[in-house]
């Protein structure tokens, strides 16, 4: 299809629609997410022009996602250089999206498994320390009441001994800055809400998710569409995407394997979701790439078990 095999020889930055209707460049938008496998996993805007008559189609189809900015073409406006600036702008919005990139949302969750760590870690070096000192305590004792030739062998090994009860000790207090510092860091994570981007068709369902996950510490960002989903996914970088299988545009395995095919995103997490649960959908599913699978209707305790695996803390 031309269509895909132009955009996929130069995978552009920005795509500007030039079509003579607005239904053309939307149904061209439709037939490229369908049927390209580049176009889902290439970072890029989509500019539509359109006439004055359509302007208000065209902001309600960029609310929607399916485009990202809209343009007056016809009747020429007054403004002749609204297009170049629309695509300096969109240039300007795209993501930084190499594999060395770091998001705020990627730290604060290594910030946090650090902070859960440092409990166990301190109790373990002060528990280490106290029970070399108590052997060794042990050891002298045992030594004063043993014969001369024991005690001999026992101070060259109680040399040794020595060093390492004074190297607990020293350990042992040496962690304590550095604990404080991981429980810090900690803390300021916890400001940090883990992002979970659900993408699902039915407007229904996402007012569903939205008050199931009410009161719980992540923020829940949505998307109807396999387009919308990489925009987000692009942008936004969230720890865990919760999908439908059934999109309108494209389905929800498939999505995942695009998703999986592409370094900087493979490591999100999804969880796929169906109104049915056959095992050969489950199975399919996790062949796809999905770390999970959830049965529709979601249930609130069901629902928080799985993103309290993924983004532990975050339902508390």
């Amino acid at each position: 299809m031309q269509t895909v095999s132009d955009f996929e020889a130069s995978r552009p930055a920005v795509l500007v629609l030039a079509f003579e209707t607005l239904a053309a460049a939307q149904d061209y938008r439709n037939r490229l997410f369908r049927s390209s496998r580049l176009a889902h996993v290439t970072p890029h805007k989509t500019i539509v022009l359109c006439r004055v008559g359509e302007l208000q189609r065209a902001y309600e189809a960029c609310e929607a996602g399916i485009f990202d900015d809209y343009v007056l073409f016809w009747p020429q406006p007054f403004d002749v250089r609204r297009l170049d600036m629309a695509i300096h702008h969109a240039l300007g919005l795209l993501p930084k999206a190499s594999c060395d990139a770091v998001g705020v949302d990627q730290l604060a969750a290594h910030a946090r498994h650090i902070a859960r760590l440092t409990p166990n870690l301190a109790e373990r070096a002060h528990r280490f320390a106290h029970e070399v000192g108590r052997t060794h305590a042990v050891a002298h004792a045992a030594a004063r009441s043993a014969g001369p030739a024991f005690q001999r062998c026992f101070r060259q090994v109680g040399e040794s001994v020595d060093a390492l009860c004074t190297a607990a000790q020293a350990l042992a207090g040496a962690l304590g800055p550095q604990l404080q510092a991981a429980r810090v860091m900690g803390a300021l994570a916890e400001r940090v809400r883990p992002t979970v981007l659900a993408v699902e068709g039915d407007a229904f369902e996402r007012t569903l998710l939205s008050h199931l996950l009410e009161n719980t510490k992540v923020e829940l960002i949505h998307a109807s569409t396999g387009a919308q989903a990489f925009n987000s996914i692009w942008t936004r970088r969230p720890d865990l995407v919760l999908m439908d299988i059934d999109l309108p545009d494209l389905n929800g395995m498939e999505i995942t394997r695009r998703l999986k095919s592409v370094e900087p995103l493979a490591s999100i997490p999804v969880v796929l979701m169906a109104a049915y649960g056959r095992r050969t959908v489950v199975m399919e599913s996790l062949k796809a790439g999905a770390a999970g699978f959830m049965i529709k209707p979601l249930h609130r305790a069901t629902l928080l078990d799985k993103i309290e695996a993924f983004l532990p803390g975050s339902m508390a």
